[in-house]
């Protein structure tokens, strides 16, 4: 590699433009992580799939194939095999189906096993897709016995970075009674307004406590 430009070092190539924008051997170079004396990685990655026919031969290589090519030992050989088997086993495996919120009772469903019981108070936000679907569960915060700081650029610095349709808020209480603080009502009225002006709407603000909940949709108080 030492002859590339650090731009055009698979690695790097790899962090400046995605994975797409990676040719197959330079992808495959990435996954086994160095060369050989004399030889670069891009050089060992070219010979793997030569030795393959083509990108499609790798998934009929086995472990002893691989270590007939120079510069790749027993340890590359394992990198390349459990890459190859990673991406079979994502293509053969559907996904999970993700949760769907119809209500706050669901987003309680939800929450409540992990959340509700914490010993210290947490604030999170969980990111939703335009059909309420889950895209992504974030913790923000993590405080004492009784409080935890929050900004709303937080909040929505990650709704727009993974370009959610609607978030709703939570936190728990380690107390165990989920009534809302007037702390709590006030952020709550600051993240809604917030949501307004980033276009990506507040749906509720959870409290969670043990086993209960509040949510201020439910209540009226959103």
């Amino acid at each position: 590699m030492r002859g590339l430009a650090p731009n055009d070092r698979p690695r790097e190539k790899l962090v400046r433009l995605g994975p797409s924008g990676l040719g197959d051997n330079e992808l495959l170079a990435v996954v086994l992580g160095g060369g050989a004396r004399g030889v670069s990685t891009l050089a060992v990655a070219s010979a793997v799939l030569e030795a393959a026919g083509g990108l499609h031969g790798l998934l009929r290589l086995t472990s002893d194939d691989l270590r007939r090519v120079g510069g790749v030992g027993a340890a590359r050989a394992a990198q390349v095999m459990a890459a190859l088997e990673l991406g079979r086993r994502s293509l053969a495996r559907p996904p999970p189906p993700r949760a769907q919120f119809a209500s706050p009772r669901d987003v309680a469903a939800f929450l409540l096993p992990e959340f509700g019981a914490r010993p210290v108070e947490q604030f999170g936000v969980v990111l939703l897709d335009t059909k309420h679907r889950v895209l992504r569960t974030i913790v923000l915060s993590v405080g004492g016995l009784d409080s935890t700081p929050v900004q709303a650029r937080e909040v929505f610095r990650h709704a727009a970075a993974a370009s959610a349709a609607a978030v709703v808020v939570f936190h728990n209480h380690p107390s165990g009674d989920p009534q809302p603080s007037q702390d709590d009502l006030s952020l709550t009225r600051r993240l809604v307004a917030a949501g307004e002006l980033m276009g990506i709407p507040v749906l509720d603000h959870v409290v969670l406590g043990d086993g209960r909940y509040w949510s201020c949709k439910e209540m009226g108080s959103l």
